[in-house]
């Protein structure tokens, strides 16, 4: 029994590491020792791997911001102090643009197809899901249309989130003449130091003129119409103008890190010889040049949204200014998590929070605590059902200490809410794919822009409020009738936050 005491005596090695390296974060470093003492060893090497990023090491994106780089002064105060604040955080400084917000799919799909067909010199996609269905198929073909009419295409999925999307399909873009890579495949080497990180970023840009972030992926869940999923509430962008550099800049820093597929020559050769086809929907058409002519699908899954979702479909492009910011795990600067700081602490009036999930650390909580002590409307809204369990589970032990002090929290209950949103003050938005997380904060590469318009601000408190109707408000009563056995599980997946 002798090798039980070794094993006791290098845990508590690294125990001792784990609480030197984290003495600045009490709070991880709590987690962190007590998921080693419950997994010796294991919980060690999880740790390295997920909080000691060596490979991915680079110099965050910084601008090159000047005394123009400021709001007009006919914004408010808070505006002001805001974007003054996040200068030193975002990529190019402030950009003038016009901003088209989805609240849907269905919107989203037609502009991004109608905008891809409009393509002359280039198209740049990067995403973390990219499915072989519906909504993918008829993108690829288009891609595949464009690329031998000349437009140069650069296509980037991440390794986990893409995982089952076909190599045979990655083969016959390429051989289109679509340049194809992937951040963090799961392949060795790669997997066994990066496994826990992800490209989470969902970025389009056009000829350098237009661009799309935001938070849906290609796939057709997003639509709200696949049945196993149900209905889908996700805020998207189409942004035009200056700010596309911004987004431009992030996709090329992403492009040298990615790595080029690699297909192995015995499948190539199998693959070669097939046709290039793609599982049609019901009512895809390709016209005489074969691009995907949408109107009719468009019609078909249009009208089945109208009934499921009286919101409209499109909004109108608003003029803003925009701050663009990319988080990335190889720099220990928390780009989001401190833009997200900045936003609530410096907010006067509201703050209207939308997110799918809610892990956050505890300098958000506080500063959503003194948002409120300040006399500032909170609003969370959180779903009621949610696809990820354990974080869905953790986040109820955030719940209780917001609600007492005065944060009205509601849960989503019409469907699957997957939309990252902040709005401030009724004039500053931020609109990403970052959720309140661990995760987004500290491990995945993510985008989120910082919206200056009250047009903009007041399009998404409309659709803010309209979710308010499909929700329920969550009360401490609520809370105080959860079982002890309920308690103690969501205490230990909140102990998993770390890995959330």
């Amino acid at each position: 029994m002798e090798w039980i005491f070794y094993l006791f005596l290098i845990n508590t090695f690294f125990m001792l590491y784990i609480a030197i390296w984290e003495v600045r974060r009490p709070a991880k470093a709590l987690n962190w020792i007590t998921i080693t003492l419950i997994l010796p060893i294991i919980g060690f090497w999880l740790y390295l791997s997920t909080s000691n990023p060596k490979r991915i090491h680079r110099k965050r994106l910084t601008s090159s911001h000047n005394d123009s780089d400021k709001l007009p002064d006919t914004y408010s105060h808070s505006a002001l102090v805001i974007a003054d604040a996040l200068r030193n955080f975002t990529v190019h400084g402030l950009r003038v643009g016009e901003v088209q917000v989805f609240n849907n799919g269905i919107a989203k799909y037609e502009q991004l197809i109608e905008s891809l067909q409009k393509a002359k010199k280039t198209i740049d996609l990067e995403y973390y899901i990219y499915r072989n269905d519906q909504i993918g198929n008829r993108i690829t073909e288009l891609l595949i249309e464009k690329a031998a009419n000349g437009v140069r295409i650069r296509f980037i999925r991440d390794g986990w989130g893409s995982k089952k999307f076909p190599h045979h399909i990655i083969l016959q873009m390429m051989e289109a003449g679509i340049e194809c890579r992937t951040i963090f495949p799961l392949r060795f080497p790669w997997i066994m130091s990066n496994w826990n990180y992800r490209d989470h970023c969902k970025i389009v840009t056009i000829d350098g003129k237009e661009s799309f972030s935001g938070g849906m992926n290609v796939g057709y869940e997003y639509t709200g119409l696949k049945p196993d999923v149900g209905f889908w509430r996700d805020t998207h962008l189409q942004i035009i103008g200056e700010t596309v550099g911004d987004l431009q800049s992030i996709f090329d820093v992403h492009w040298n890190i990615a790595l080029p597929e690699k297909i192995k020559s015995k499948t190539k050769s199998k693959i070669s010889k097939k046709t290039n086809k793609f599982p049609k929907h019901k009512s895809q058409e390709v016209d005489r040049t074969g691009s995907v002519s949408h109107s009719q699908w468009l019609t078909e899954w249009g009208s089945e949204l109208t009934v499921k979702d009286k919101s409209p479909e499109k909004g109108m492009l608003q003029k803003a200014y925009v701050h663009t910011l990319e988080g990335n795990p190889g720099v220990p600067t928390t780009i989001i998590r401190q833009a997200y700081f900045i936003c609530i602490t410096q907010a006067v009036k509201t703050i209207d929070v939308t997110t799918p999930y809610f892990v956050p650390e505890t300098d958000i909580i506080m500063a959503l605590k003194t948002a409120v002590a300040r006399g500032v409307r909170v609003r969370l809204l959180v779903p009621r059902h949610i696809d990820q369990k354990i974080v869905g589970l953790a986040s109820r032990t955030y719940y209780g200490e917001l609600l007492e002090a005065g944060v009205h929290i509601y849960q989503y209950d019409k469907g699957m809410l997957h939309a990252k949103v902040m709005i401030i003050d009724e004039e500053i938005a931020e609109v990403g794919a970052a959720n309140y997380d661990m995760r987004s904060f500290r491990l995945n590469y993510e985008v989120c822009e910082i919206l200056y318009s009250a047009d903009v601000a007041r399009e998404l408190t409309q659709q803010f409020e309209q979710d308010l109707t499909d929700s329920v408000s969550l009360k401490i009563e609520d809370l105080l009738q959860r079982s002890l056995t309920e308690r103690i599980i969501e205490q230990g997946a909140r102990l998993l936050s770390p890995l959330l």
